[in-house]
């Protein structure tokens, strides 16, 4: 063998060499962007889960602060997107909401770490209450600490709600279904009648299918002639 030719197989050696480092790196720095994006996704919502009082409607503005307004994650009109289809759909609705941007940023993997992010934190804190702490409701500072915490609830309820009609398209008919549903549920808790939330939303959808059916027939006709 020449040594011209030891030096062509070197080459050829050094090329392949270099090139399997450089894939094996770009697939390195790919995971550990990944498993970044993961973390980022736990410690995310984890801080969310440990503020759970309330339920998810209280939550919303947590999320929305979070995962909108500080991470760019998803937009506004996403934000609200994702609370009425996690809505109406079975299990919590800040559960929901926690699934859906952790499968947008990370699939399956973020969907599953979110949901821990957003379950764990809460249960722990249950966990801990139930187990060592025998009446602890009756604590009398505890007991005061519900009371004003009752009222920061509402208040991140009523800011969630002003967020989105804000951020809501200012229409004729999407503002007739805020003011038709907010008197329907107004009057719901004066004469306490029991009917789901969930109705008042299949009411919306229906009457949104039939108006968008409307102004689609006057279309077809308006190009027809």
């Amino acid at each position: 063998m020449t040594q011209e030719q030891c030096a062509a197989k070197m080459s050829v050696a050094r090329t392949t060499v270099t090139a399997m480092y450089d894939n094996a790196r770009k697939k390195i720095a790919k995971v550990l962007v990944e498993v970044i994006v993961l973390i980022d996704l736990f410690l995310t919502f984890a801080k969310i889960g440990v503020f759970t009082f309330g339920g998810g409607y209280a939550m919303i503005s947590l999320i929305e602060n979070a995962c909108v307004d500080n991470k760019k994650w998803i937009t506004h009109d996403e934000m609200m997107n994702i609370t009425v289809i996690a809505e109406s759909t079975p299990g919590p609705i800040a559960i929901n909401c926690a699934t859906y941007v952790g499968y947008k940023k990370g699939k399956l993997p973020g969907a599953i770490i979110a949901t821990l992010g957003m379950i764990l934190p809460s249960f722990a804190i249950i966990y801990a209450v139930s187990r060592f702490l025998n009446g602890f409701l009756e604590i009398t500072w505890v007991s005061n600490a519900f009371r004003g915490i009752k009222i920061a609830v509402g208040i991140l309820i009523v800011d969630a709600a002003i967020k989105m009609l804000k951020k809501m398209k200012q229409k004729p008919m999407q503002i007739s279904i805020v003011i038709c549903s907010a008197l329907t549920m107004f009057l719901i808790n004066v004469f306490s009648v029991n009917i789901s939330s969930m109705i008042l939303m299949l009411a919306a959808a229906f009457i949104g299918i039939i108006v968008f059916v409307i102004k689609n027939n006057m279309e077809k006709r308006r190009e027809e002639k």
